[in-house]
């Protein structure tokens, strides 16, 4: 059967690599993609998929649904399709929504035979304001038994782990005065800033090697000559599981009280973006798809790389069976978010990644509905690791 998904794939192919130029010549940032997502699901709908924007409440998000009507597992790919300031398509999203979409309806073809429902959602705005968080929390997960996404890369790596996040606005309020004339009648909002950064700074030492605290100063005042009454510092705070993490953000908080009574300025607390959650990778089906991209033809798989960073699958991961694996565009050391990255998304050899990628994606599904064994012992697995 797994022949079969090859065939249709040959059918569909060009459409693909159409759909993924297209994006990287018209790139749209986060909760903007309305082109892009309407290529995504004009495609889907070509292929008899039902089709319903706007869902958690985010206008480019999507769920498009192929249904058999036979029982059977329901598989998820999730499609992202957000571009980066001034650089467009640096993480690949192109390659990722188009892969995703192409392994949906490659498996929506041998589903009317073997049973299940396959899904592939449109997940807007993940370099930001990630909508796989709403979808989690708001249950769009509740009747899917596996979810996954593939991402580029320089080289093909197995799904592994990611931190927990919180995005942490710090807003201090003092009272403006002549910096020489009356400094005495100033509150220094700035000053509060200034406390809070030397106060993470002394945190660092006592914290496990995984955290990550990082900011800016966003607002700092108007004139060197005027106490500023308005200072906001904004910082990622990230950590290798979400339990840590709030152990971790409770004692940054601490921090900017203390610095808030230190200057008497007035302090406010707030989250700029949505927290993200460590991702866990579910290592059965995180086997199943490495033994089927290096079936598509890719030549090595290596094992999940250490990362510092976040991503919106770790909230999906905590809900339902996931995987978040790389594909390799052949470029070792090639660096994402660049221009360069985005540029190799559209060569001729990309093109043929991206079928190898969607084959792969495919493939795995169909494993998962046609073997019970493994789709019990995937669930299993996913039991034992989110007790």
């Amino acid at each position: 059967m797994k022949n079969q998904l090859k065939i249709h794939l040959e059918t569909v192919q060009n459409r693909l690599w159409e759909i993924s130029d297209h994006l990287y010549h018209n790139p749209e940032l986060g909760d903007q993609e309305f082109e892009s997502m309407e290529r995504l699901v004009e495609f889907l709908q070509e292929h008899q998929f039902t089709i319903e924007k706007g869902i958690v409440d985010r206008p480019t998000a999507f769920k498009a649904v192929y249904d058999s009507k036979k029982e059977g597992p329901t598989i998820a790919y999730l499609s992202e399709y957000d571009a980066l300031p001034g650089v467009g398509h640096g993480c690949g999203h192109n390659l990722i929504g188009t892969m995703s979409a192409g392994a949906g309806v490659l498996l929506s073809k041998v589903v009317d035979e073997i049973g299940g429902r396959v899904v592939v959602l449109g997940t807007p705005a993940e370099e930001t304001n990630g909508a796989k968080v709403p979808m989690a929390e708001q249950g769009i997960f509740e009747d899917i038994d596996a979810a996954m996404i593939l991402h580029p890369a320089d080289e093909s790596y197995e799904s592994g782990n990611s931190l927990a996040m919180d995005a942490i606005q710090f807003d201090y309020r003092g009272q403006t005065s002549h910096a020489a004339a009356s400094p005495e009648k100033g509150i220094n909002a700035l000053d509060a800033v200034l406390q809070l950064f030397n106060g993470i700074n002394a945190l660092r030492q006592h914290v496990t090697s995984d955290v990550r605290i990082h900011g800016i100063i966003k607002e700092g005042g108007v004139a060197a000559n005027i106490v500023p009454d308005k200072a906001v510092a904004q910082f990622y705070v990230r950590a290798k599981d979400r339990s840590y993490l709030n152990e971790v953000v409770e004692k940054v908080k601490n921090i900017a009280q203390g610095a808030a009574l230190m200057t008497g300025a007035e302090l406010h607390t707030s989250n700029y973006e949505l927290s993200y959650d460590n991702m866990i990778t579910n290592q059965t089906l995180s086997q199943l798809f490495t033994n089927n991209l290096l079936a598509s033809g890719v030549k090595e798989v290596k094992i999940a790389k250490q990362t510092y960073g976040s991503i919106d699958m770790g909230n999906v991961s905590q809900v339902v069976p996931a995987i978040h694996p790389y594909i390799g565009l052949d470029s070792p050391g090639l660096i994402a978010h660049t221009k360069e990255f985005a540029d190799l998304t559209i060569t001729e050899n990309s093109h043929q990644i991206l079928s190898k990628g969607a084959l792969a994606l495919a493939s795995t599904g169909l494993d998962l509905i046609t073997n019970q064994e493994v789709l019990e012992k995937m669930k299993n697995e996913f039991y034992q690791n989110n007790k």
